[in-house]
């Protein structure tokens, strides 16, 4: 099955509310607007990384600057979802070498909500949608845990 294909069958997972919102900061990312025409799964695709593909890139290499965008735009869309469910607002912080290691971390307030090491970023991307959306909601339930288990912290 081709990787358009693949995504074609996903129609339900492009109408999810993470999925939506990956979408939305891509194109936000955009700033030249050279993806204005691109449909959701153009814009999706790159970060649909199945077997063949994920061979293809070097064990070792740098992110380029579309690369890095993805993964900002992965966090952001976390992050507006945690904004979205809590009401209180949602900081995304990305941090990466010029090598592909960093860190993500998201606060709510004073209280640490996600806090990721990333490594091999050249290399981000997720078998299907539906695990780019699996992915996105667990760390959203995560952070949302933590806000409800300390509300005052949060709410700082």
């Amino acid at each position: 099955m081709s990787e358009t294909a693949a995504l074609q069958a996903d129609t339900e997972v492009l109408e999810t509310d993470f999925i939506k919102e990956m979408v939305r900061q891509i194109r936000a990312l955009d700033s030249y607007g050279t993806c204005d025409d691109w449909p959701a799964e153009r814009l999706l695709a790159p970060l649909v990384l199945t077997p063949e593909r994920k061979r293809e890139i070097p064990v070792v290499g740098d992110p380029d600057e579309v690369t890095v965008s993805r993964v900002v735009a992965f966090y952001n869309a976390i992050a507006v979802s945690i904004e979205k469910e809590c009401g209180l607002m949602a900081v995304p912080m990305v941090h990466l070498s010029h090598e592909g290691f960093g860190r993500a971390l998201i606060t709510v307030g004073k209280l640490v909500v996600l806090d990721r090491p990333l490594r091999d970023v050249h290399r981000f991307g997720f078998a299907s949608l539906s695990k780019l959306k699996d992915e996105g909601d667990k760390y959203v339930a995560s952070a949302l845990a933590a806000v409800g288990e300390y509300p005052a912290v949060a709410g700082l």
